[in-house]
């Protein structure tokens, strides 16, 4: 797993063989959850090589909190991503053979990416979801100075765990912050009474608060698995028009086209959270998000240019470069 920034830089030469094959035995034995019998079938060796990488792995230090080398799929990957979407960095970790420990393998890569961005003085936007929950799983609490964790967005009923206030408050926890909440649903009831809500003072503080963050962390909520449509939309109907006005998914709340553009939606018109266009502004924004169910919203949002920083699996990475 690696960071990439932009520029003119070529990709840096490959990492020796063998310690290419000890990168990739180690993502899939601690992040894939395989067996070292389905790491040697799946990479045409035996197990007992597969205990011996693993062993060396922990010695000359590739595994600690993170795996701490370079792929290079991965790499190529993360320059591609650069150059198709205007990225300023992107992070390709390897997709797990088991769909289920796909979050996790991307929290990993962001959690990693986070924690080598977050210093004293940051404030630190975020969004909601199981992804986020994800992240804020890897990464480890860190004594830092005049921290802020604000969140992008109003909140739901239901989900606890992964809704806006256990976030924000768990995030706030690593590193001793203050916190700063929408205290408001996701959709107010109508258009006006949005418009109060994001008058009223309190909330109008967390917003701007959020606004001028150092850097936001968000994902993607496709039209059919996201938390966002389960709980949030309330009928079958709205959801029908949402997908028949061309929205392919959510970024905090807002439903958009396969342009990353927001759909003209009475729903829209009705969330509580930064506005698009605010999203954009702020200095470092960091989408994280992977799997195929999730491949329209994500190359939506990745052409809309919602995000500067991508953080997603070697699948999907694929599929958004030949397919962008």
């Amino acid at each position: 797993m690696t960071t990439v920034a932009s520029g003119d830089d070529l990709p840096e030469p490959l990492l020796d063989p063998e310690e290419q094959l000890q990168a990739r035995v180690a993502w899939h034995y601690f992040i894939g959850n395989l067996t070292q019998q389905q790491i040697a079938d799946r990479l045409g060796t035996s197990r007992v090589r597969v205990n011996r990488l693993l062993a060396a792995c922990r010695e000359n230090g590739l595994v600690q909190i993170t795996i701490n080398s370079k792929l290079a799929s991965c790499v190529e990957l993360e320059h591609r991503l650069l150059e198709t979407y205007a990225l300023h960095e992107a992070v390709v970790v390897p997709t797990p053979d088991d769909v289920t420990y796909l979050r996790d393998a991307i929290g990993v890569g962001a959690g990693t990416y986070l924690s080598s961005v977050v210093s004293d003085g940051c404030t630190i936007a975020i969004g909601w979801g199981r992804t986020l929950r994800a992240i804020l799983r890897a990464m480890p609490s860190r004594n830092l100075s005049e921290v802020s964790v604000v969140c992008l967005q109003g909140g739901l009923a239901h989900c606890s765990g992964i809704n806006t206030f256990e976030i924000v408050s768990d995030f706030a926890d690593l590193y001793g912050a203050d916190q700063h909440f929408f205290a408001a649903p996701i959709f107010a009831s109508n258009e006006a009474a949005r418009d109060v809500i994001l008058a009223q003072g309190a909330i109008r503080e967390t917003y701007e608060k959020a606004r001028a963050a150092d850097v936001a962390v968000i994902t993607a909520g496709d039209m059919n698995e996201s938390l966002i449509v389960t709980y949030g939309v309330e009928t079958l109907a709205d959801r029908e028009s949402l997908v028949d006005g061309g929205a392919v998914g959510d970024i905090i709340g807002h439903f958009i086209d396969a342009d990353g553009q927001e759909v003209d939606h009475p729903l829209n018109r009705r969330t509580v959270a930064v506005s698009l266009e605010d999203l954009k502004q702020i200095r470092r924004v960091v989408l994280a998000a992977g799997g195929m169910h999730r491949f329209d919203v994500v190359r939506a949002a990745l052409r809309g240019g919602l995000a500067s920083v991508f953080v997603t699996d070697e699948a999907t990475a694929t599929a958004l470069v030949d397919n962008p």
